[in-house]
């Protein structure tokens, strides 16, 4: 047996020292489930009108006006057809000739310093091809 260089190659260490660096840890403030815990008794409100309006868009006499006004382009009409409905949460619809988009949303709380909504809950339904 004899000695292959190209079987034992070895690596060049390199001319400067490695240094190792200590992986910096991030620290986080403390956990605060405050605005949280809000969120989600703002959510069981949303999910409680989508259902309200999941009711009154189940009547096929509504849905049939509401539907026509949308074929039709008229969003206005649309909108004031929902807002019969009585909810609670504001609503923006949204809808082409395939589907409608309900987006319902949460009041902003001045009295709890929120500029803006906590939640959402967007219903996407499909209405035609």
């Amino acid at each position: 047996m004899y000695y292959n260089p190209y079987l034992y190659r070895t690596i060049p260490l390199p001319p400067y020292p490695i240094q190792t660096v200590a992986p910096h840890f991030r620290s986080y403030p403390p956990v605060d489930t405050k605005i949280f815990e809000g969120s989600v008794k703002s959510f069981h409100l949303l999910m409680q009108q989508g259902s309200v309006l999941l009711d009154r868009l189940g009547d096929a006499q509504f849905s049939h006006k509401m539907m026509s006004a949308a074929q039709q382009g008229k969003k206005a009409e649309v909108d004031q057809l929902i807002k019969t409905i009585g909810l609670k949460v504001p609503v923006v619809t949204q809808f082409t000739p395939s589907g409608v988009h309900f987006i319902l949303s949460t009041q902003p709380q001045p009295t709890q310093n929120q500029p803006e909504s906590c939640c959402t809950l967007t219903v996407a339904m499909k209405w035609g091809y």
